[in-house]
């Protein structure tokens, strides 16, 4: 008999008084995948989050996790995930050994099996040169990788994590990834809205106003805009897409005040347009498509972009 897939949702439909925060959202996450969902401010990636750690009931349609129903039988379910909330939740007047400790007793574990995950946890997680340590004097990539190891220590089958790199550089970043997909036969479902963390995933749900606006593995989405895409900013954009079209034979479109064009050739028109237009080119970028692309595609405008993260808040200095 094969083992059931670590998600199935079919048919989610949440609503807050009148306004509908998902709409019909169905999909699959296989066992051992790392499954991501993108999507910016009111997509309803943050609900989805909700309802799949248990945080609130389900309004409309069905959810199977792990081979359990999610509507009845939430706290077999709670007791094989794991979850990563977006703000820490780890202990900053103890030391990193003591959050494990009371984490794991809480769990119900203690003496030496206690002792052994921790130290194992530790190792994955580069983090026994600090045991010793105060959390609250870590680095947040170095607190990130305590709460994913508290989150481990009761070896759950899935991990669910609500923006969980928000506020990591790109090296933390991928230290709390290489500790993740390290864990054997774990499956991931991670939200955020960073297009980088995104593109990799082995499957990704592109959610905008509560629906799915496409899914698949990112590289493939990516593929179906086809060859490049090339954006120039211009004073007058509709005047200068209307003057490639005419004299190039281009096609294109204008996006928040920038031309367009994709395609398999398209790069052969950037000495044209310099040679032509130089005098009212104001930028030029030739680029292979991204997510940014496929949202655009799909939804006929811009993702969004990413708030500057805050200043972390004066005080103690924070060990590296």
């Amino acid at each position: 008999m094969s083992e059931a897939p670590a998600i199935v949702a079919s048919g989610l439909e949440f609503a807050y008084g009148d306004r509908r925060a998902l709409r019909g959202v169905s999909f699959e996450v296989p066992r051992g995948a790392v499954f991501g969902c993108l999507g910016p401010n009111g997509s309803g990636k943050s609900t989805l989050f909700k309802l799949l750690s248990t945080l609130v009931p389900l309004q409309g349609g069905r959810v199977s996790m792990l081979g359990h129903d999610l509507a009845t039988a939430a706290a077999a379910i709670r007791a094989r995930i794991g979850v990563v909330f977006q703000s820490p939740a780890v202990d900053r007047k103890l030391t990193v050994r003591e959050n494990l400790r009371y984490a794991g007793m809480l769990l119900g574990l203690s003496g030496r099996e206690l002792g052994a995950r921790s130290d194992a946890l530790l190792a994955a997680g580069n983090l026994a040169d600090r045991a010793g340590d105060l959390v609250g004097e870590l680095s947040g990539g170095l607190r990130r990788r305590v709460e994913l190891a508290k989150c481990l220590l009761g070896r759950p089958e899935l991990v669910l994590l609500d923006e969980a790199s928000t506020g990591l550089d790109p090296a933390a970043r991928r230290d709390m990834w290489a500790v993740l997909r390290a864990q054997p036969r774990l499956s991931v479902l991670f939200t955020t809205h960073l297009m980088d963390e995104a593109a990799e995933a082995d499957q990704l749900l592109l959610l905008d106003q509560g629906a799915i606006v496409a899914a698949g593995r990112p590289a493939d989405l990516m593929r179906e805009v086809g060859g490049q895409v090339l954006e120039v900013e211009t004073a007058d954009a509709p005047a200068l897409l209307r003057d490639l079209e005419q004299q190039c034979g281009a096609r294109g479109e204008v996006v928040d005040g920038v031309v367009r064009l994709a395609g398999e050739r398209v790069h052969e028109l950037v000495p044209v347009v310099v040679e032509r237009f130089g005098a009212r080119v104001q930028r030029l970028q030739l680029a292979h498509p991204s997510l940014q692309d496929v949202f655009l595609r799909r939804t006929g405008r811009r993702f969004p972009a990413a708030e500057p993260e805050p200043a972390p808040a004066k005080g103690r200095r924070r060990r590296a």
